[in-house]
């Protein structure tokens, strides 16, 4: 029987490259497999080969997005191949955001099977979880033999077409309201029973579909005399000073700034079109109309620095952690209320 055909998509480090030094460079080919793709092989157990591995530097690809598409897409077509596998990721941002989207570009178009693998916590998975078999990893690469065992194994049976079964069992993050059907030995009423007879007597048990969750926020009170109250402003827009100088990535933030609210330039966002904000950065985050409030006796003063970053593909654990130092800094400054801008 003739060897599955797999190609491999990795970033600059992955391929042994370099760092971020060399996260600009465009996408290329190498014959055969690199790094993690002799365990890709190993699993296989002699039914495939990864026949190339394509590496792109990641900014390339997120700075480039239509373009590095464009140019992934067709060195992997030449290939033909069976099966692509993307990464694995884990924790960081903007690879993950190139192995989901890689992965969804070759599914729709090539119409083969793809799997990445990524940490629960990396931008990628929220935004490809539901089109594309993402297994769960380690936040870091100190879990690559743990983590290819676990993708190999569902890319077996991704590439014959075998029943893939719930995220529990074969390791994938939980697909939301992409449904697996399975057939189960027993009615759903007695599964439930057992599950609740479980849960009363403090044994383990798993549902057997994941209920998504979501932050309960509760609400501020009002302003009592918003004459009075000293505004700030925070956006995840991007507007930064002129030349970005704290180099805020334009997807996958790793970083947040806070700079005078007279050096608004432009945007360092790479997820919407900058025409319009880099011509008038108050179109994102309005300083101008806050100004002429304050002036107007409207509010009682505006806060001198605005804090920025870019939302794009930005992890929720990170957005956490910036909005938790940024507050603590506001209410130390004596903020009464923050405006929120996005893009």
């Amino acid at each position: 029987m003739a060897k599955y055909k797999i190609v491999h998509y990795i970033n600059q480090f992955a391929a042994g490259i370099g760092g971020e030094e060399q996260a600009g460079i465009a996408p290329q080919k190498q014959a055969g497999k690199m790094g993690a793709g002799a365990l890709i092989e190993k699993g296989f157990e002699g039914e495939a080969e990864v026949v190339a591995t394509v590496i792109c530097g990641d900014s390339y690809f997120n700075e480039n997005l239509e373009k590095a598409k464009a140019e992934v897409l067709a060195l992997i077509k030449e290939e033909q191949p069976d099966l692509l596998i993307a990464g694995p990721a884990f924790n960081a941002g903007r690879y993950g955001t190139a192995c989901g989207t890689v992965a969804k570009l070759v599914q729709d178009e090539l119409k083969i099977p793809v799997v990445s693998g990524m940490y629960i916590e990396n931008p990628g998975v929220d935004l490809f979880k539901e089109s594309i078999y993402i297994v769960a990893t380690k936040d870091n690469a100190a879990g690559m033999r743990e983590a290819m065992p676990a993708i190999v194994k569902l890319a077996k049976k991704l590439v014959k077409k075998e029943m893939i079964g719930s995220a529990s069992e074969e390791g994938y993050i939980e697909r939301g309201g992409a449904r697996q059907p399975i057939f189960a030995q027993e009615i759903g009423a007695k599964r439930a029973v057992d599950m609740l007879v479980k849960k009363l007597t403090k044994q383990p048990f798993g549902s057997e579909y994941l209920m998504p969750a979501f932050d309960r926020v509760p609400i501020a009170p009002a302003i009592k005399d918003i004459s009075k109250a000293k505004i700030a402003v925070v956006t995840s827009g991007g507007i930064v000073p002129k030349g970005n100088p704290d180099h805020i990535e334009a997807s996958s933030a790793q970083k947040y700034g806070r700079y005078p609210i007279t050096e608004m330039a432009e945007t360092a966002h790479g997820g919407y079109d900058p025409t319009y904000a880099n011509a008038n950065p108050n179109r994102v985050l309005p300083i101008d109309v806050l100004i002429d409030l304050k002036n107007e006796g409207k509010i009682g003063d505006l806060y001198p620095y605005y804090y920025t970053t870019v939302g794009n593909g930005t992890s929720v654990k990170s957005s956490v952690e910036y909005a938790k130092e940024i507050a603590a800094e506001l209410i130390k400054d004596k903020v009464d209320a923050v405006i929120l801008t996005s893009t």
